[in-house]
C-alpha cells in the first residue's frame, strides 16, 4: 500500500471560460473523482491537494464590486474560503463515487495553514498577479488608497501583485498523516495552504500572500513520508520545445536532467516550471518518485505507462 499526494490543477476544476460556475466546477470535479477512486481501489492511501487561482480571482472581483458596501476580505481568509468550498465539492464527489462503487471509505476535507518565512525575499518583491485588470489611473488610486502593489500585465492592464513566498511546512501535517494512516482520504493544502508566519513564541498570524500549490504539495508529501507525488495537469506528459515543430514528450528524467532542462529555459514560469520544481523538491527530500500527467492517465502513470516520471 502506497501513500500518494495527488495535486489536482485548474483543469480539474474549470474546463474553460464558458464553464466557470459552481455547477460547472462540480461537474469537472466529479470527473476527476472517478480517476482518483480508480487508484483508491488499488489499495493506495491518498491525500489530495488542489489549486484555487480562478476561485480567488472570483472572490476578489466580488469584493471589488461591493467596495464601499461591505468590508474587504483579507487574502488569507479568501484562501481559507476556497479551501472550504472546493474541499466540500471534492469531498462530496468522492463520497458519491464511493457509494456508486460500494466502497466503504471516508473523506476528510481540512482547512490547513502553510508556514512561510517572514524574511522570505518574496515579501520585499511581490510578483504574483491576482484579481482583475485595472487602468493605469485605477491602479494609481489603489496604490494611493489601499497601499496595493500594482504591475502592468502583458499589455492587458494593471493588476495587483502579492508575495509568493516559499512554503516551509504544513502546520497540520501530523493530523493529515494520522488520518491517512487511519484510512481516510484527506483533502488538504488547498491553494497552497493559508499563508501564515510565526513570531518568536510560535504564535501564528495570516499574511497577504499566495503560495504555489505544487510546491506546497511537495512539501506536504515530504513531511508525511509519501511514496509518490502526482501532479495532475492539462497535458499527459512534460514536453521539450513545447508548442514548436520539434516538441518532444519526456517519459522519464532524473533530477539532474530536469535541472538541465530548467537551465535551458524549457519550461514556462507560469506553467510547467513550478510543477517540475515541485517534483525536484520532493525527490531530493527522499521521495520515491514524482509524476506529472493528466487526470485521465493517473492510474496508467503510476504503472509507468503514461505521464512523465522524475526520480533521483
Amino acid at each position: 500500500m502506497k501513500t500518494l499526494v495527488i495535486a489536482i490543477g485548474g483543469n480539474s476544476l474549470i474546463k474553460d471560460a464558458r464553464h466557470q460556475s459552481v455547477p460547472h466546477q462540480y461537474a469537472a470535479v466529479v470527473e476527476t473523482a472517478r480517476h482518483i477512486t480508480d487508484m483508491l481501489e488499488r489499495g493506495h492511501r491518498i491525500v489530495i491537494t488542489h489549486g484555487n487561482g480562478p476561485q480567488v480571482g472570483f472572490i476578489l472581483l466580488r469584493s471589488e464590486h461591493s467596495r464601499g458596501i461591505l468590508h474587504e476580505v483579507p487574502l488569507d481568509s479568501i484562501v481559507a474560503d476556497t479551501q472550504g468550498a472546493l474541499g466540500y465539492q471534492i469531498q462530496q464527489a468522492l463520497e458519491n463515487e464511493f457509494r456508486r462503487r460500494g466502497l466503504s471509505r471516508s473523506v476528510s476535507a481540512m482547512v490547513t495553514q502553510t508556514l512561510v518565512d517572514r524574511a522570505d525575499p518574496a515579501f520585499a518583491e511581490p510578483s504574483k498577479p491576482i484579481g482583475e485588470f485595472y487602468t493605469r489611473e485605477q491602479a494609481e488610486e489603489r496604490t494611493r488608497v489601499d497601499g496595493w502593489r500594482m504591475m502592468e500585465d502583458a499589455g492587458r492592464g494593471w493588476r495587483r501583485v502579492v508575495p509568493s513566498p516559499a512554503p516551509v511546512r504544513i502546520i497540520e501535517s501530523d493530523a493529515i498523516r494520522h488520518l491517512v494512516t487511519g484510512g481516510y482520504v484527506v483533502i488538504a493544502a488547498g491553494g497552497g495552504g493559508i499563508p501564515v508566519v510565526a513570531d518568536e513564541k510560535g504564535i501564528l498570524s495570516g499574511v497577504s500572500a499566495v503560495i504555489d500549490k505544487d510546491l506546497a504539495s511537495a512539501v506536504l508529501a515530504a513531511q508525511i513520508g509519501a511514496d509518490a507525488l502526482v501532479i495532475s495537469t492539462a497535458v499527459e506528459k512534460v514536453f521539450l520545445h513545447f508548442g514548436a515543430e520539434n516538441q518532444r514528450a519526456i517519459d522519464a528524467m532524473s533530477v539532474a536532467e530536469a535541472r538541465r532542462h530548467i537551465a535551458e529555459g524549457q519550461f514556462e514560469a507560469g506553467s510547467m516550471l513550478p510543477k517540475v520544481e515541485a517534483c525536484i523538491h520532493f525527490v531530493e527530500r527522499g521521495g520515491g518518485a514524482a509524476v506529472i500527467t493528466c487526470p485521465a492517465r493517473l492510474s496508467a502513470a503510476l504503472d509507468g505507462g503514461a505521464g512523465t516520471r522524475i526520480t533521483a
